[in-house]
């Protein structure tokens, strides 16, 4: 048979036994005497039995009483352990953060991200993925990440894009090329040397056929590079020279090679954070991008040697 009882009624009950008195009990849950003495019988009329014995003097639990009395506690301690766990995952302090990024920008960005954040929003667990640009796009928009860190999606794309930061190209070279001695390049330098272009199915290959392309600089690739470290492992080894952004010189790990800052014209890669339109994220996922915004908004810096960056 099952038992009705609400947690209203449970609460009434666990509260008069706990306190062995109807208008002590009443004053506890801030309901007037008759008030909980109509709740307490409409739980002994639900059950069918008496759950208290009482007179002018006493209130002592009948043997229905005693039996139903740690059960009580039970389902009220587990239905406020239940709701503080809901609530702490409504204020963004439980839950699991899923971000995919580019890996450069993963490692420039996101560790120092999830270890602030595990300072403040222990409980909350996070999930890093990388991906190169098109991949990661069609990620966030299965809804198999929360959000992603990567380049301006296109306009047609059912995105929403959040700009973090502009990220500028430079020319990279080896140490001992002339052009390492330059403070700065020009674009047209590409025209002179063997150029080294990235993969087509990333970020980087994208924006560097726009730029040749609309400042009318002519330049056909020696080579294809499958990889920022694989294009930084070439150029080390004298096949040409080849321009990536800032962030992405941090995973050319330790090869001797220069990096020159490009301009005529400067040319950034727009980064900034991706979701899904439509669909609203998780307290702890919003928190996340919350911080995002407020601490990486600023200039980029170059990350620290480490992985390897699908061109």
């Amino acid at each position: 048979m099952r038992v009705n009882l609400t947690l209203q009624q449970l609460e009434a009950f666990e509260k008069v036994a706990s306190l062995g008195s109807f208008r002590a009990a009443a004053q506890a849950l801030h309901v007037s005497q008759p008030a909980l003495s109509r709740t307490i019988r409409i739980a002994e009329d639900v059950l069918g039995t008496r759950l208290f014995d009482r007179d002018t003097r006493r209130v002592d639990l009948t043997p229905s009483g005693q039996e139903l009395l740690p059960i009580a506690r039970r389902i009220l301690h587990e239905f406020d352990s239940a709701f503080s766990e809901l609530s702490q995952f409504f204020d963004g302090r439980r839950g699991h953060v899923t971000v995919a990024s580019l890996p450069s920008v993963g490692v420039a960005i996101l560790p120092r991200a999830v270890a602030t954040l595990r300072r403040r929003l222990p409980d909350v667990g996070f999930t890093l993925e990388e991906a190169p640009a098109a991949p990661l796009l069609a990620s966030v928009d299965q809804g198999l990440v929360d959000f992603g860190i990567t380049v301006e999606p296109p306009e047609d794309a059912p995105l929403r894009y959040t700009h973090l930061i502009d990220d500028p190209f430079v020319l990279v070279c080896r140490r001992d090329d002339p052009l390492a001695r330059q403070k700065v390049a020009p674009w047209t330098v590409f025209t002179h040397q063997p150029f080294l272009r990235s993969a087509a199915q990333g970020s980087i290959g994208w924006i560097l056929d726009d730029v040749m392309q609309r400042e009318n600089i002519a330049v056909q690739a020696d080579f294809e590079y499958p990889s920022v470290t694989a294009g930084g492992a070439m150029v080390a080894e004298g096949l040409g020279i080849t321009a990536l952004p800032r962030l992405a010189t941090g995973l050319l790990g330790s090869h001797d090679l220069a990096i020159v800052p490009l301009q005529d014209p400067i040319v950034h890669r727009r980064v900034g954070i991706v979701s899904r339109h439509g669909r609203s994220l998780s307290p702890a996922a919003a928190a996340m991008v919350r911080y995002l915004i407020e601490e990486f908004s600023g200039e980029p810096k170059a990350a620290p040697p480490s992985g390897d960056e699908p061109a």
